[in-house]
């Protein structure tokens, strides 16, 4: 069996992590780069001016979801009853603004205790242009990859622009965030790394987003998976779901196992979390369930060798061009209707059985232009 560690449950705090080296009120920005309405987050473009005007910074700001704790309007009962009551929404410190009340329906502006007000936020400096193309608003375009497109353009492009996996090697060597490790397998082939994703807060398990990092460093992504992965892929899966039902008390049956594709950095990873949580980036042309990649590779050893993978791609995405150029994937042809070329009509139900059969006719045709004699011939002109 491999040897496996788990870490203290301390989870936000660690003696490893250093104070930055710019200071977040001193952010000036230069442009919003998306204002998500339903996820309740801003991503802002900027610089830190005191410590450079060139380097970009990226700030992102996120509501923190509710948990139930915050709501509770009773003292539990393994509370101790010397110790200072847990902040609650319908507390003294609560404000409240009435906006407007009709009859049993009433709306408010609600400002609770400070420190149920806190908000998420999440700084990448200095970042890249694929940062700032990763967080941006902007059209996408879906590319539909054949094994032969990966080779000649996708893997060409990925092996000279990366991101740089220093970070996710550093939490490997236990050269940082160690403590923030939530399970841990160092089996050289089978193991990996459970550690909360930079969009987790660590506390509320209703949002829980955890990243299982696997310790093999020549696996990119889904496209190199093959047969022999498969004691990798299940031990991730199997250990993972223990580990966290010992730890957060998460049913493992409620939780969703998945692959990005493309991925954000390309060292294969697992991203986890509960199926309640519409977490981002579970979309169908975008994630790929751990059970089914497993499945696949059950049924067919080199099954992501040959197959084709559909993923997006943003307006901007230097791959975009490459794949434009080739494929022309921007470029709508519009085909333009003729009265004579239009659409044949419905069938409806007084309609005489003359008349359908006309239509049916129209239907099974392909279209051809027509001649004099032959619109004189048909009888249903």
């Amino acid at each position: 069996m491999p040897e496996q560690v788990e870490s203290s449950p301390k989870l936000n705090v660690s003696s490893e992590i250093k104070s930055p080296t710019y200071d977040l009120t001193k952010f000036h920005l230069k442009r919003i780069l998306s204002n998500n309405s339903k996820c309740k987050s801003i991503t802002l473009l900027g610089t830190f001016p005191d410590i450079s005007e060139t380097d970009a910074a990226i700030v992102v700001f996120e509501k923190n979801a509710y948990r139930e704790s915050d709501v509770a309007t009773e003292v539990p009962a393994d509370q101790d009853a010397d110790s200072s009551p847990k902040p609650s929404y319908f507390s003294t410190d609560l404000q409240v603004r009435t906006d407007f009340i009709n009859n049993i329906y009433a709306s408010f502006q609600c400002v609770p205790t400070q420190e149920l007000c806190t908000v998420k936020g999440t700084v990448i400096y200095p970042a890249t242009e694929k940062h700032i193309e990763k967080y941006s608003i902007c059209q996408k375009y879906i590319i539909n990859e054949t094994p032969d497109l990966y080779e000649s353009i996708t893997l060409p492009y990925i092996t000279s622009s990366q991101f740089s996996l220093d970070w996710v090697y550093n939490i490997l060597e236990h050269k940082q965030e160690t403590e923030r490790i939530v399970f841990e397998d160092k089996h050289p082939e089978n193991g990996f790394v459970l550690l909360p994703d930079l969009k987790w807060d660590g506390r509320n398990v209703e949002t829980l987003y955890l990243l299982g990092i696997v310790r093999k460093r020549d696996i990119k992504s889904l496209r190199d998976l093959n047969a022999s992965h498969l004691p990798l892929l299940r031990n991730l899966r199997e250990s993972a779901k223990q580990a966290i039902l010992e730890r957060y008390g998460l049913n493992p049956n409620q939780l969703r196992m998945y692959f990005h594709y493309q991925p954000s950095f390309y060292h294969l990873h697992v991203h986890i979390n509960p199926i309640r949580n519409d977490a981002p980036g579970i979309w169908c042309e975008k994630s790929h369930m751990l059970d089914t990649v497993i499945n696949n590779l059950e049924l067919m050893n080199d099954y992501y060798q040959r197959a084709s993978l559909p993923f997006v791609l943003y307006e901007g995405n230097k791959l975009l061009e490459l794949y434009d150029k080739q494929l022309e994937v921007r470029q709508v042809v519009a085909q333009e209707l003729s009265e004579a070329d239009e659409a044949p009509e419905a069938f409806t139900d007084d309609e005489p059985e003359e008349g359908r059969e006309c239509k049916r006719i129209k239907l099974s045709t392909p279209q051809k232009e027509s001649n004099e004699a032959e619109l004189l011939e048909m009888p249903c002109a």
